[in-house]
């Protein structure tokens, strides 16, 4: 799998902001409210010489995109890392190389490659600390044959997305989720 094809093909940050029209104004908000501790700002400046890119498989209307990818657009602003993002359903044959679970095509995930195109970290769709409170929300469904399961899923995840808006804590968790990935496949 050639990666720098896929990098190659991928949106500018600009473009992919341009075409949204579901969670726009959400990202926007974040990434303009967002902002990177001293210790984390310090240490993604400290990967600038490894000169990475990223493939971002994503879609406009999946509410973790809406909250990972504008903090990895301020990490990858302060680490000199040029993201390129692709629509998830027009990327299968990508996104299926990087199932989560090796079964689902959750996004947002970010390919971190080399100048050669080599994968060197991979991260997404979410931090631990967010991927529990969407395990809370489904503990509150009612099962999927119930006739209120519909109306309660779009309850549920309409309060998901207020508080991904709402708290900037969750926000920090992906940036500390973010910097123990790269640590751990960086070996930086």
């Amino acid at each position: 799998m050639d990666l720098n094809r896929w990098f190659e093909k991928g949106m500018k940050g600009s473009e992919y902001r341009e075409s949204m029209k579901v969670n726009r104004e959400g990202l926007e908000k974040i990434y303009e409210e967002f902002r990177l501790s001293e210790e984390a700002r310090a240490y993604f400046e400290s990967l600038a010489q490894k000169k990475l890119r990223a493939v971002v498989l994503t879609a406009d209307w999946c509410g973790d995109a809406m909250l990972c990818v504008p903090i990895m657009m301020r990490v990858a602003e302060v680490a000199d890392i040029d993201m390129r993002y692709l629509i998830r359903d027009e990327n299968l044959e990508l996104m299926d190389q990087y199932l989560t679970n090796g079964k689902s095509r959750s996004i947002p995930i970010f390919i971190f490659i080399d100048s050669q195109g080599r994968e060197q970290a991979v991260w997404g769709p979410r931090s631990p600390e967010v991927q529990r409170l969407i395990d809370e929300i489904r503990g509150e469904m009612p099962p999927e044959d119930d006739p209120e399961f519909k109306t309660k899923q779009k309850e549920l995840y309409r309060g998901f997305k207020e508080r991904l808006l709402e708290e900037p804590e969750l926000w920090q968790t992906v940036s500390r989720s973010v910097e123990e990935r790269f640590r751990e496949q960086l070996g930086a």
